[in-house]
């Protein structure tokens, strides 16, 4: 459920390439540098005397770069060679006039073709190519292309270079040690990664956020928050952009602030207004603090964070949209400082919102299961007479009835293996005709010990058996494996990867990681995906649920990074954005969510329909989120349950009945309670 929003340079992002072998079975890696052709977007170099635009169709990235008609513009690209040795360099471009628009190519500086010509294509719309060849250092290589007359340069849309390509990752960063420990920072050291040609960064991850690249172990991390715990690991990652996999983790505790050991005074008593079914508005005095106030939460009786207000100092008053319509809620006010202090409580402020509106809203749950760890995924059986949930950290697999009774062990998915974040066996799909004799095939996700992968096996309605992998080749990392499955309308299987920690896989069509996948039952791409592969949609973090609604529409939950969580309508080809965009964005090409949250609000997990409405479940928000959709469009939200019982992850329709079935999950690390002590729900809707 972490998050950070990290961009590597677009011109390293285009440079991981993966096998196309990895829609069939596990990439097989080269043991060394290999031709391969790498294309380097114009959008994403350095312009000089030059526009990015969109308004000529048949680009390919994001757009194209429209050269100021002066002598000397130019767009200058920083490319990668694994080797020193020849290369080829294809420009792709457009001239709309009659006349030559000549540029000269340098590569390092030293000319390589002067005044190439740039001829007319006969429209705007019309790209041509022209290759020229010439030599590569190992390394850093500068290409530019300069106009050479007042005309300037064509509009340019990309650079091909065709030269020796690394596609060798680095091996793992040792176990990271923390040392020299302070209230606001500390030393991270590490046994460095090995790699072919060389490593050249090191990133460091506090769960699943990046929070700092260094060139070498060890590294100081600054600006940490007192008296709290990280949780970090570190990748090592060469030239090329190819990163390894994660080293173990150092679990570290800063210190208390020892220049300021006084907290807040406790806020003024807060007041209520403006009371609607789903908001409300907080009012408060203001806390003094010695070196000031930089944060007031909102808690509930449980403790649980309601919304916040940050600010130099923060304003006093806040418009609460989340809550749940026909609730009592009874709330404080507490205030925190820079140090990370926390006063003590105001008193409290109760009120109750108005009725629901629009039907189908959730009932008080009802407990009929309990015992669990960290049940990942629900699915109902065709006949919706039965459910299996899978339990994400031990493997086991359960069927439970309709009626929540009947809790039974039917096997544990061999080969699976956690990543000590949020790997492990994670979605279950029955097969659309499963009936328990002649089709008793049901579907997992799960980590294995070299990546993620699809498995196949049998279920008799009492036992499973078998195992087959159907799909592999999708990488795995300690957070970020998205995990859902689902069969659409369709009848094929629907996959939801995340970006594995590498936010460049996302917009890489040659890698499965950050998209939403769609397969037959044997793995292969099914008929009429966009690209001919597995790809359905790309541009995805860590995308988690997935639903149908009752026009056929598919919908998803994604955790976002650190700014906003979103809902995505899901259509064939589009590229959702990560990690150029985070949220609504306005970059050509890209398509924006319907829905967002902020990401303490949410944290998006399980998803179903019912009805004219979406419920998501949300882990950081601890709450269910009620979306009621007009066609393409979210009509309105509601929250329900905040805080009342912590983590949620899985959620599903009952079949036949006006009713979901939900499972807590705070037997994670993120939850920090025991083995055991995560259960099952169930809510009428009405």
């Amino acid at each position: 459920m972490t998050r950070y929003r990290f961009r590597w340079p677009a011109l390293l992002a285009a440079l991981l390439l993966i096998p196309t072998s990895a829609y069939a079975a596990t990439p097989t890696e080269t043991a060394s540098p290999a031709l391969a052709p790498v294309d380097y977007q114009a959008e994403n170099a350095t312009i000089s005397q030059g526009v990015v635009e969109a308004n000529h169709v048949g680009y390919t990235g994001t757009g194209f770069v429209n050269y100021n008609n002066v002598t000397g513009s130019y767009v200058q690209f920083a490319v990668n060679a694994a080797t020193a040795g020849p290369a080829s360099l294809t420009f792709r471009f457009a001239n709309g006039t009659t006349t030559d628009r000549p540029m000269t190519i340098t590569v390092n500086g030293t000319t390589v073709a002067t005044a190439r010509s740039f001829a007319g294509t006969g429209a705007w719309t019309t790209w041509q190519e022209t290759v020229l060849n010439t030599s590569l250092v190992a390394g850093s290589n500068t290409i530019r292309a300069t106009a050479t007359t007042v005309n300037g340069g064509p509009n340019l849309d990309r650079l091909r270079v065709d030269a020796p390509t690394d596609t060798e990752r680095p091996t793992a960063p040792g176990q990271p040690v923390c040392s020299a420990i302070s209230f606001d920072s500390l030393t991270l050291t590490w046994p460095a990664s090995t790699d072919n040609v060389g490593i050249v960064a090191y990133d460091i991850y506090n769960q699943g956020q990046r929070i700092a690249a260094a060139p070498a172990s060890p590294h100081r991390l600054t600006g940490l928050r007192p008296n709290a715990t990280y949780e970090l690991s570190v990748f090592g990652r060469d030239a090329a952009g190819n990163v390894s996999e994660t080293s173990p983790q150092a679990i570290c505790t800063t210190t208390s602030d020892p220049g300021d050991p006084t907290a807040p005074t406790a806020p003024g008593q807060p007041t209520a207004s403006g009371v609607g079914s789903t908001s409300a508005t907080l009012t408060w005095a203001a806390s003094s603090d010695n070196r000031g106030v930089t944060r007031y939460e909102i808690r509930n009786t449980t403790d649980t964070v309601v919304d916040s207000v940050v600010g130099t100092p923060p304003a006093t008053t806040k418009q609460l949209t989340t809550l749940a319509c026909n609730t009592a809620y009874t709330l404080h006010v507490v205030a925190k400082d820079a140090a990370g202090n926390t006063s003590a409580r105001s008193g409290t402020v109760s009120f109750t919102t108005g009725a629901c509106a629009g039907g189908n809203n959730p009932g008080k749950p009802t407990q009929f299961s309990t015992g669990w760890t960290i049940p990942w995924d629900v699915d109902w059986a065709p006949n919706g007479s039965i459910a299996l949930v899978t339990e994400r950290d031990n493997f086991r697999v359960w069927k439970i009835n309709k009626n929540g009774t009947g809790r039974t062990q039917v096997g544990t998915v061999p080969n699976s293996q956690t990543t000590d974040g949020e790997g492990g066996l994670m979605g279950v799909a029955f097969s659309p005709t499963w009936n328990g004799t002649t089709d008793q095939e049901v579907f997992f996700m799960h980590t294995s010990t070299d990546n993620n992968r699809i498995a196949k096996m049998n279920f008799n309605g009492t036992t499973l058996s078998g195992y087959t992998v159907v799909l592999n080749g999708m990488r795995k990392s300690r957070y970020h494996n998205g995990g859902r499955i689902r069969f659409g309308p369709d009848g094929f299987l629907y996959v939801a990867i995340g970006d594995s920690q590498q936010s460049n896989l996302a917009q890489n069509r040659d890698s499965l990681n950050g998209k939403i996948l769609r397969i037959t039952k044997t793995g292969a791409p099914a008929p009429g995906n966009p690209f001919g592969t597995a790809i359905y949609s790309l541009g995805h973090r860590n995308p988690q649920g997935l639903a149908w609604d009752s026009a056929g529409r598919l919908w998803s939950s994604e955790l976002g990074d650190s700014i906003v969580d979103e809902l995505n309508l899901i259509l064939p080809g589009r590229n959702y954005g990560w990690p150029t965009c985070e949220g609504n964005c306005s970059v050509a090409g890209m398509t924006n969510p319907k829905q967002t949250w902020t990401t303490a609000s949410a944290s998006p997990s399980g998803l179903a329909y019912a009805n004219g409405a979406l419920y998501m479940a949300a882990l950081r928000g601890q709450r269910l989120y009620r979306i009621v959709l007009n066609g393409e469009n979210v009509s309105s939200v509601t929250s329900h349950w905040t805080g009342t019982y912590g983590r949620l992850r899985a959620v599903a329709k009952v079949p036949g009945e006006n009713a979901i079935w939900f499972g807590t999950t705070n037997a994670d690390n993120n939850g920090g309670q025991p083995d055991g002590s995560d259960r099952l729900l169930r809510s009428n809707l009405s």
